[in-house]
């Protein structure tokens, strides 16, 4: 079972779904303005993006890429 069908019924917020539709790829977490990383950091809590180290950098991305 994949993680995506476990946690489709969790609640996001319109926040949370804008910044979703615009992280179609991994990106790195500094290139984000606060209020973002703020949102990020919730959305990591909810399992629905991942926060993976790549080359020194600290990268988001989308659990369903």
């Amino acid at each position: 079972m994949k993680i995506n069908e476990l946690i489709k019924s969790t609640y996001t917020t319109n926040e949370e779904n804008d910044l979703l539709e615009t992280l179609s790829k991994p990106a790195p977490l500094s290139t984000f303005i606060e209020r973002e990383q703020v949102i990020i950091s919730n959305l990591i809590r909810k399992s629905i993006i991942s926060k993976v180290r790549h080359n020194g950098t600290v990268m988001v991305m989308r659990n369903d890429i």
